[in-house]
């Protein structure tokens, strides 16, 4: 404990967009329990993308590594952050930092406090495809951060059992949901801004398709199966447009000039700030997404989503039938896109599924998982989705 008042000292550690958009909740939540003092570390792994959500939701960061270089791989980024969080760590002393999800600042911000002894709480814990390189390298930044860390909190269920075989003490496990919902729905009653070019992607076509792709094990032939596959869907549906916010990485937009620059009905963006990306993906008919957190979102608004991956860490979605793992395969893209955009039956009994992901409390379960760690009140009631 620290001295001032015996509050609990949280230092929060994140460094993409979204890291920032799951902490959020959670930081809030921490900044108002008056048995808490909340400390905010940013890495900036990702600058731009990751300063647009901090502002979004008013987080004002303590601490800025700004890790950010041109160029930077895996080597960089890690000694960086690595380096960075030391300095802090032995200054703060906090009695437990929080980390979030996959990324390589969460990995290396469970490394660093353990150097320092520090507890670690895992937020996102226990999602698994049991692939070393698939997803990569967010596969075994997981798997490394549960076994640094000292208290998890599992989104769902399956997350829990997961961990349970991989012999976490079932103790410092809490079911809680996913931050990422309650994000989601602060965040849907702030005001935003659309770019006129996709308000009249919504106002000339009667069913937009919202795309995303940025994997690394998708580049090169897989996604220009994937844009392939969807020329041929906006040819035979004249009434489909696609919004695809295209991400920077030079080999992904490289794909996209080759397949589907000009192309009509395919609206090609800036990679969308948060507030105008959730409110399209409301608007939207069917996401298409090798993204993670996407799979989570798009359930909670009632989008059917089809998953452009071979595996998965999140198979809740695809158990609840609010997604489905299609792959990249040219032909059975197409015909997946095609079932849903000609069976009516198919695609409501997708759009009205069960969010498997949260309910909007995962935050204060979060912190009440912290306190209950701490000794200084009880365990909260596990999240389950409705049945």
């Amino acid at each position: 404990m620290t001295e001032e008042g015996n509050k609990i000292k949280i230092l929060s550690i994140f460094g993409t967009r979204p890291e920032a958009i799951k902490m959020a909740p959670v930081i809030r939540e921490l900044e108002s329990r008056p048995d808490v003092e909340s400390r905010v570390v940013v890495t900036a792994q990702h600058r731009e993308m990751l300063d647009q959500v901090v502002d979004t939701f008013n987080i004002k960061p303590d601490y800025d590594l700004e890790v950010m270089r041109p160029g930077q791989d895996l080597f960089d980024v890690t000694v960086s952050v690595l380096k960075g969080l030391k300095g802090i760590l032995e200054v703060e002393r906090p009695d437990l930092i929080l980390v979030q999800g996959d990324t390589t600042t969460t990995f290396t911000g469970a490394l660093a406090a353990f150097y320092c002894q520090i507890p670690v709480g895992h937020i996102e814990a226990g999602l698994r495809t049991y692939q070393k390189y698939a997803p990569f390298p967010e596969e075994m930044n997981r798997v490394l951060t549960t076994r640094l860390a000292d208290i998890h909190f599992a989104p769902t269920d399956r997350s829990r059992d997961a961990l349970l075989k991989e012999g976490i003490n079932p103790g410092n496990i809490f079911v809680t949901g996913n931050p990422v919902i309650d994000a989601l729905y602060q965040a849907l009653e702030q005001p935003f801004y659309l770019d006129p070019e996709i308000s009249r992607a919504f106002r000339d076509n009667k069913r937009v398709i919202l795309l995303t792709t940025h994997r690394r094990e998708n580049l090169g032939a897989p996604l220009q199966d994937v844009y392939m596959a969807l020329r041929e869907v906006l040819f035979k549906h004249p009434d489909v447009a696609i919004i695809f916010p295209v991400h920077k990485n030079p080999a992904v937009r490289s794909e996209v000039k080759s397949v589907l620059h000009g192309v009509e009905r395919v609206y090609l963006t800036e990679p969308l700030d948060y507030l105008p990306f959730i409110n399209v993906m409301k608007r939207t008919y069917m996401v298409l997404t090798d993204s993670g957190g996407i799979q989570e979102e798009a359930p909670a608004l009632g989008k059917p989503v089809l998953v452009l991956r071979e595996v998965t860490e999140r198979p809740e979605a695809a158990a609840f039938g609010t997604a489905r793992l299609i792959g990249t395969d040219c032909r059975k893209v197409e015909d997946e896109v095609n079932r849903l955009l000609n069976d009516e039956g198919a695609y409501q009994e997708m759009a009205n599924a069960v969010n498997p992901y949260g309910d909007g409390m995962a935050a204060s379960r979060i912190i009440q998982a912290v306190c209950c760690y701490f000794g200084l009140g009880p365990a909260p009631a596990d999240f389950s989705p409705e049945q």
